[in-house]
């Protein structure tokens, strides 16, 4: 908990949670908006750019929270200080177990901000930055991303093989920034336990 936090577009606090301290995350503008820079970013001396993130996450939906919310949770990663450039990978734990198979589908999600997000992948019908995932709301959901240069490798929970894999970083192979958190509409996100290990 003595990590320096710079929070972008969220509300961020401190909070006891079935008696351990976790960091509780909330959008707090572009609330409307999809894929956007609501964030937490870790303010640490030395930028990453290859390595391994872990985190354990948690999800639920606000009381206020649109019909279209997902629970949309997950990180960031090469993120500049602004928040104005990053490589993200979240996921929408409604969809994990849904019995519809499209929604199932879209259980995770890579985007890099600004402009390659869900939408912009969907419109132009370019596969391979999405995938399913078995998870639900309210769950402790592990996540783990390994980064070297152009690639990127997602892994969820305990398993064995990755979730996602993707070749082509939107932002380089030779990009790098800071590590943080992200969440979107509808989300009241919790976080603990992360490492960040560089190569």
């Amino acid at each position: 908990m003595n990590e320096k936090l710079k929070a972008i577009h969220t509300n961020i606090q401190w909070i006891n949670l079935e008696n351990e301290q976790v960091l509780r995350v909330e959008k707090n503008e572009k609330i409307d908006r999809f894929d956007e820079n609501t964030i937490v970013l870790f303010e640490e001396e030395q930028p990453f750019h290859n390595g391994i993130i872990e985190v354990k996450m948690r999800s639920r939906l606000l009381p206020d929270a649109p019909d279209f919310a997902r629970g949309f949770i997950g990180i960031v990663f090469r993120s500049k200080q602004d928040g104005s450039e990053f490589e993200s990978y979240y996921v929408r734990p409604t969809n994990g177990n849904h019995p519809d198979p499209v929604r199932r589908a879209h259980g995770s999600q890579y985007f890099s901000y600004p402009g390659y997000t869900f939408a912009y992948f969907r419109e132009f019908g370019i596969d391979g930055y999405e995938a399913p995932v078995n998870i639900q709301l309210d769950e402790w959901i592990a996540v783990k991303a390994v980064i070297m240069n152009e690639k990127a490798t997602f892994y969820v929970q305990d398993m064995d093989h990755p979730v996602l894999e993707v070749i082509d970083l939107k932002h380089g192979a030779d990009a790098s920034g800071a590590v943080g958190l992200y969440v979107d509409t509808g989300t009241e996100g919790f976080f603990k336990d992360w490492k960040i290990k560089r190569f």
